[in-house]
Order: structure tokens, then sequence, then C-alpha cells
């Protein structure tokens, strides 16, 4: 089969490797697409969770990785000993992988398992033809009517779903989001579908018009504290909880000083260095400071599902092309690392020999 296999640092080849067979336990999904995003394009450039060198303790891979965690496709192989799915599903998985013995596991938060994996970062994933995948993460599609291209769009969903339930948005509460892309997007419209009143905050004009289709009742353009409650003032908002997806200095400090009194702040995206912070206002102000990492799969996986269902044309303007594995790099992850990418979502089709238009509609 064909894959996008990462062997270093800016090395990723487009190979032909043997197709994958499912062990016992295990589903061989024939992948329809798979989402790029931007983990995928900063292990590219320097390998952080890649088990290029040391073997990984849960799921044993050493060595080049084929990448690809956001991911859905149809079943095409099932291994000894599983049962309910049959061959032609449709078929999603949240990627994540947990121990089930260690203290947070047996807790039921499976995603700060001492041992976390994820398919695609840490295992072979979806940026191939096929991929194998144990069938306890598997969930059919079928139910939820999720059109082919729209259920790629489930992982990622899944990562803004479980940051939902971290901040414990009230119906009504005034909700700011910092970073309109990626995650963000998704947030955007988990928590406008909760009945949050959401307000986005981006330096793209681009994405804070998706934001609005969305679900955000205003927008605000603005990369600083300073400008951020200056507009926040105008508009009368006063944010009870904040979620900051942008993983920037500014961002940081700008849902520092906005948010309200005794309010929550969720720091969804993964800063990139250490971050300076007001701990003086975080102390004065009496504000709840939380971390939110990865998904629960058997929460947040059907949650996220049903939510692509709401209103699928909206994803059209979030992920409006996908394109074949040979452009993974020029078209994918190096614009992405420049800033230059022209979407929010790009999709890669394994299949496709040239870019094509997603389709979001039901199945």
């Amino acid at each position: 089969m064909r894959a996008a296999v990462y062997h270093g640092p800016r090395d990723m080849r487009i190979e032909h490797v043997p197709r994958p067979r499912p062990e016992p336990g295990e589903v061989l999904v024939r992948v329809h697409a798979n989402g790029v995003c931007g983990t995928d394009a900063s292990e590219f450039t320097s390998t952080q969770m890649y088990p290029l060198h040391a073997r990984h303790a849960l799921t044993g891979h050493l060595g080049p990785l084929i990448p690809g965690h956001e991911f859905a496709g149809r079943v095409a192989e099932v291994g000894d000993g599983v049962e309910g799915f049959s061959e032609g599903e449709a078929v999603v998985t949240g990627a994540a992988l947990w121990c089930g013995v260690c203290p947070q596991c047996r807790a039921g938060r499976t995603s700060i398992c001492a041992f976390y994996a994820t398919v695609g970062l840490h295992r072979d994933g979806g940026l191939a033809e096929f991929v194998r995948v144990p069938a306890h993460i598997v969930f059919r599609t079928e139910p939820f009517g999720l059109g082919d291209d729209a259920a790629v769009l489930t992982q990622p969903m899944a990562i803004a779903v479980h940051a939902l339930r971290r901040g414990r948005p009230q119906i009504g509460e005034n909700v700011l989001l910092i970073g309109a892309g990626g995650i963000g997007a998704f947030l955007t419209f988990a928590l406008a579908q909760h009945g949050a009143r959401v307000v986005a905050a981006d330096v793209s004009a681009e994405r804070l018009t998706i934001a609005r289709v969305l679900g955000a009742v205003e927008t605000i353009r603005a990369g600083d504290a300073s400008s951020l409650t200056t507009a926040l003032a105008e508009l009368g908002f006063v944010p009870t909880l904040v979620f900051e997806v942008s993983g920037s200095d500014a961002g940081i400090a700008a849902a520092i000083a906005a948010v309200d009194a005794g309010g929550r702040l969720v720091e969804v995206a993964i800063a990139k260095h250490l971050v300076q912070i007001d701990a003086r206002r975080i102390t004065t102000k009496e504000l709840e400071i939380i971390g939110t990492n990865a998904l629960i799969g058997r929460e947040d996986v059907p949650e996220a599902a049903r939510l692509l269902a709401v209103e699928p044309a909206v994803w059209q303007a979030v992920a409006p092309t996908a394109i074949p594995l040979e452009r993974i790099v020029e078209d994918g992850l190096v614009p992405m690392l420049e800033g230059r990418a022209a979407q929010i979502k790009l999709l890669v089709d394994p299949w496709t020999r040239a870019a094509r238009p997603t389709a979001m509609a039901l199945a």
C-alpha cells in the first residue's frame, strides 16, 4: 500500500509498504481521508513524540512511522475475537490509546493515562491507504448519519468536546475563545450548540468570518491583551469563561486579563515554550486555571460525531479541500509551519491523485 512515512526531521517519504493485517482484537480500516493538524506540523520539524529511536512503552513501536491521527474510513478486515463490525461499514476513531491500569485510567481519566498514546503519533496512523486500530476505540458512523469527509473531522471535534467538558460552560454564559483556527473552530461550534454566548478573537479576518458561521455571536480581531480588553469593553461583554487556543504568550496574557474575577480559564493549546504569566492577577481575581489534554474516547468521540451531524454544511468552510498523499509536505505541513495555510483543516486522501473538493453532506 502507499503511505507517508516519517524518517526524521523534515524527512517524509511516500513509500510502498506492506498492507497491515489486523491482530486479534483489531480492525483494519481502509482510510477515506486523514486530517492534518498543528501537531503533525510540529513533529515534522522536530521529533518529540514519534518513537523513532526508543520503543514506546504502550504501543511497542520503534523506528520510521506513518503519521496521521485524524482519520475515518471503512472496515476492510476484522481481526480474531472482534464482534460488532462488518466489512464495508463506515467507522471513525478518536485515535486515543491508554493502559487501563494506572491510577488515572482506573479513575476514568484515560486522557492523562501514564502511558497515553495516539495512533498516528506513537504507532502507525492514517496517512496511508490502510491502518490497523484496536477495535475498542472504533465507532460506527452510521448511527450519526455522517458522510465520509465529515467523519474525518470527528477526532479534532472530540478534542474540542473534551475541552468543553473541562471548562463546564453554563447555558447563556459569556465565553471568550482566543484562537479561532484548528481546534478553536470546532470549540466555537460545540460551545454555541451547548448554549453559551461565544465571542471569538483571532488575528485572522478569514477565521473570524468562519467563527460567525459556526455560532460566535461576535468576533474581535485583536492580537494582544490591550486591544482585546478594549474591544470587549466596547461590546459590553464580560467573559466568565475563557478558552485559550492560540498557545501564544500574547493569547495567554490576554486570557488572564480578560476573564472576570472568579472566572475560569481553560488552556487548550500546547505552548511551544515556557510562558510567563501574571500570577498576581490570578491570585487577586481568584481565577481557576484548567488544563485539558487529548480526549476520552468513549465519552467524547460519540458526542463529537453527533455535533458534526447537526449542521454538516458548515464544515465545508472549515475543510473545503482534500489533497493526495504526494502533496502532504508541500501543500500541507510546510504552509502550516509558515503560517500561510489556506484553510482551517486540510484533509489528505490517500486514494486520489489530485486535489478534490470535500463533500460534507450527511450520508
